[in-house]
């Protein structure tokens, strides 16, 4: 407990009298200090007991009393010692008057009680306070190493760091969800914390931050876990008032013991990645046999459903100008990854998840949870993209750069480990278009089941129907007739005149001739079929809007 200037009054060596604000005894004494001076509150930092014998203070005079005491109290001083028998026989009524008027504790000090006697009172008692806290935070240091080593682990580890802290604790996973909350009415106060989490995981750790929350009447402390360039995870400790010493020390010693455990995690992952390269890089060579022995227990149960191929590739403009050999995975694969992971060990599901380069290819069970929080993340990061674009327009997102989300995703169908090469081209198509279209994430099965026309609304393609039908539109363009709507309607009757003049309005005698000038400007025959595809893709292209 800390000292209050109770403590001091009760003091039987110090024999101090009580002469003003008798119902304000219970504030707490951080320091005691004597000072002469008409205006000490620039060397005053809030907390202290001030002693003074009014050696330069009229005591007897009200108005400097008065504005004396005010300023004190003002500045946090929690009580005045004033010694009796030195300057003044007694206490003045004018700085008794003052001191009840500021609410401000008077105490008396008799001649025979030196100012270091109380001075050293109270430094014994914060030492004695500052000592019960070291020993109460190495008792809980003790108390949460056993509680880490426990068969329940971190959750344990909450459990008694709630107890400590009389309030509740919880854990977050790399990618911000919630793996274990004590009580366990603390998940529920925790997963409102997700954007604060958030925020706390993109800087690189060790970092903290206070979060309040006017839904709840706690104070929330986030803490991050790990040692690298991004944390592994998110201690959030809640608590109906500020950290005490103890508890501090309580916290930082959780945080280390956490730290340890996610690093270990983190060499045991690097690990498993490692063997999940060389399973990846034998299904791809098509040794779905040898795949299956080097995977064992830790991904032998992935290869034994069906399963699906992930390519995800960053589109932000500085990942793309970096050294593909060089590169280190962005973030946003990270993000990802880590997504994955949690999903998939929330489960109890095995997913192989390889960084190449600034790519990421994963292998992860048809319908199972690792591929649905797949979905969520590129569904998210697109409706992120897609807010400000249409609010902004497209012409504000062309200025800005960007032709679509962070993240472009293909997922191959599902497959087994004899067709994974495959399956690895399926999603590398899938992610082609997903590029070419501006989206998050494309599946293979709706590039199969889709139209090859939104595959047309790419630059080079644009640029060679337009160059294709230049010459047209420059005829057209003299109001010497219409062959590029002619063209287009017989193209789209398949040749048949009498339903293309009718489509036109025109005699089949006249678009007989517009053809016959198509042919003479760009010096290319009809009867080709090559060159009909050429000149319908041409027209579909440009058809077909930008970015669509």
């Amino acid at each position: 407990m800390p000292h209050t200037l109770a403590s001091l009054v009760n003091h039987t060596a110090l024999k101090l009298t009580v002469l003003a604000g008798e119902d304000r005894l219970d504030v707490p004494v951080r320091w005691a200090h004597a000072s002469e001076l008409i205006d000490p509150v620039p060397y005053m930092e809030g907390g202290e007991l001030l002693l003074i014998t009014a050696l330069k203070l009229d005591a007897e005079d009200p108005d400097a009393t008065r504005r004396y005491v005010r300023r004190i109290a003002e500045a946090g001083v929690v009580g005045l010692g004033f010694a009796i028998g030195v300057n003044y026989e007694d206490a003045p009524d004018a700085l008794v008057t003052a001191a009840r008027e500021a609410g401000l504790p008077l105490l008396g000090v008799p001649r025979r009680t030196p100012f270091i006697a109380i001075s050293k009172a109270v430094s014994a008692a914060v030492a004695a306070d500052q000592y019960r806290a070291v020993t109460a935070g190495f008792e809980a240091q003790r108390e949460l190493t056993r509680a880490a080593l426990s068969a329940e682990g971190p959750a344990e580890l909450l459990a008694r760091l709630a107890a400590h802290l009389d309030g509740w604790a919880a854990l977050y996973d790399a990618s911000g969800a919630v793996l274990a909350a004590a009580p366990d009415w603390a998940a529920r106060r925790a997963a409102r914390l997700a954007d604060d989490v958030g925020r706390l995981r993109e800087r690189p750790a060790p970092a903290s931050s206070v979060v309040s929350d006017a839904a709840g009447d706690d104070r929330v402390e986030l803490q991050a876990l790990g040692t690298g360039r991004r944390a592994r995870g998110v201690l959030a400790v809640g608590t109906g008032a500020p950290l005490g010493t103890a508890e501090r020390y309580a916290v930082h010693s959780a945080v280390a013991l956490l730290t340890l455990t996610t690093e270990r995690s983190k060499a045991l992952q690097d690990a498993e990645q490692r063997l999940g390269a060389a399973v990846l890089t034998m299904l791809l060579a098509g040794q779905p046999d040898h795949a299956r022995a080097v995977a064992g227990q830790l991904y032998g149960g992935l290869l034994d459903a069906p399963f699906r191929m992930v390519v995800a590739e960053s589109t932000t403009a500085e990942d793309a100008a970096a050294p593909a050999p060089a590169a280190a995975p962005p973030a946003v694969l990270d993000a990802l990854g880590d997504a994955m992971d949690s999903a998939a060990a929330r489960t109890g599901e095995a997913v192989l998840a390889v960084p190449d380069g600034t790519r990421l290819i994963a292998l992860v069970a048809d319908g199972g949870a690792a591929a649905h929080a797949c979905a969520e993340y590129a569904a998210a990061a697109e409706a992120r993209f897609e807010a400000p674009s249409r609010a902004r327009g497209r012409a504000a997102r062309a200025e800005a750069g960007r032709g679509g989300p962070p993240i472009a995703v293909g997922l191959s169908a599902p497959t087994g480990p004899a067709a994974a090469a495959h399956a690895y081209r399926q999603a590398e198509q899938a992610l082609s278009v997903a590029r070419r279209r501006g989206r998050a994430l494309v599946e293979h099965e709706d590039v199969a089941a889709g139209s090859v026309l939104p595959l047309l609304a790419d630059d080079a393609v644009r640029a060679f129907a337009d160059g294709l039908l230049r010459a047209l539109r420059e005829h057209d363009a003299t109001g010497r007739g219409d062959l590029v709507a002619s063209l287009r309607a017989w193209l789209s009757r398949h040749g048949q005149w009498d339903a293309a003049a009718a489509d036109l309005g025109v005699h089949r005698h006249t678009l007989r001739y517009r053809m016959r000038r198509v042919e003479e400007i760009l010096g290319r025959s009809l009867d080709d079929a090559d060159v009909r595809m050429e000149l319908w893709l041409a027209l579909k292209a440009t058809s077909v809007p930008p970015g669509e």
